[in-house]
């Protein structure tokens, strides 16, 4: 079960693809914290990437920040490995932070059932969305950019007009608890 909208954002320390370890607090400054479960080789993550790398340009300036976190199984999904991580991150040259999850504690503690799953916290690191980037798979084909309705919604302290839509995608690839 995913976290519930109201909830305050788990706490985590992370390594990014840039060699830095990024922690929670590192994004205190931000009007709005955008964490979306993330990974290499799902189709509907490759779908909405570059969408949600314009996002993070676009609302970059209004103090809005994107993180993508991969939380998957990387023995049983190689192509989700660190090392991949960063070569897929050079590659695309992503505008947002991308940390690498290996425990999958804060995969957990979101209760991230699906790449991508956006979840944004306000100011005051509280869930104001949770859901899915926009409406379709296809850009084309979009007539609701959930995650930019929102993302307005909460940087002039509102409420989203949507606050939760069902995320769409892979399922996150979690490993057995022991």
């Amino acid at each position: 079960m995913s976290l519930a909208l109201g909830s305050p954002a788990p706490d985590f320390a992370l390594p990014g693809v840039d060699g830095a370890t990024h922690a929670l607090a590192d994004y205190a400054d931000a009007k709005a914290l955008v964490l979306v479960q993330f990974c290499n080789h799902c189709p509907y993550v490759l779908a909405w990437e570059d969408r949600l790398a314009a996002i993070a340009v676009d609302y970059a300036g209004r103090g809005v920040r994107v993180v993508a976190v991969s939380s998957n199984d990387a023995e049983a999904y190689p192509e989700d490995s660190f090392e991949k991580m960063q070569e897929h991150a050079e590659r695309k040259r992503f505008p947002f932070d991308y940390l690498y999850d290996a425990s999958q504690e804060l995969a957990r503690a979101l209760g991230s059932e699906r790449t991508p799953e956006v979840f944004v916290f306000d100011q005051e690191r509280i869930l104001r969305y949770h859901g899915a980037i926009d409406d379709n798979r296809d850009q084309r084909s979009v007539r609701t950019q959930y995650l930019r309705d929102a993302l307005g919604a909460v940087i002039r302290a509102g409420s989203p007009p949507v606050p939760e839509s069902e995320p769409v995608g892979c399922s996150v690839k979690y490993r057995a608890l022991a």
